[in-house]
């Protein structure tokens, strides 16, 4: 069993960046894949972006590639997404998944374990 902790959401104005992590408890990650998915209110959850177990390997949505990195840190069981460029329609509680398989995918029923979420709110 795996938990993930996300953080680091919070209040941004347009134009500014965050840096969210998302902590795995339980074991440690091995050949899985990690994504960032998003809900903003109203709306369905939808793919951010992902990443293979060795970072060799990543995926962004079309909304925010350019503007957000994913990335993860194995010895710390830690991944993170840097967002920057943010705009109001990035407005979303954020996700971190993990995916018992280390191929990337944007559907969110193949991932496995799913963390609790962080808010983000980005103002105009």
């Amino acid at each position: 069993q795996v938990e993930l902790v996300e953080s680091g959401g919070g209040l941004v104005q347009a134009g500014g960046s965050l840096r969210l992590s998302c902590a795995a408890s339980g074991r440690t990650l091995s050949s899985d894949a990690m994504g960032w998915f998003r809900q903003a209110p109203g709306k369905e959850r939808e793919f951010v972006a992902a990443i293979t177990w060795s970072g060799g390997s990543t995926y962004y949505a079309d909304s925010v590639k350019g503007r957000f990195t994913i990335s993860r840190d194995n010895a710390k069981n830690v991944g993170n997404l840097q967002m920057n460029s943010l705009k109001p329609e990035d407005t979303a509680v954020y996700y971190c998944a993990v995916r018992k398989n280390n191929r990337l995918t944007t559907r969110e029923g193949l991932y496995d374990y799913w963390g609790q979420g962080t808010q983000v709110t980005v103002s105009s």
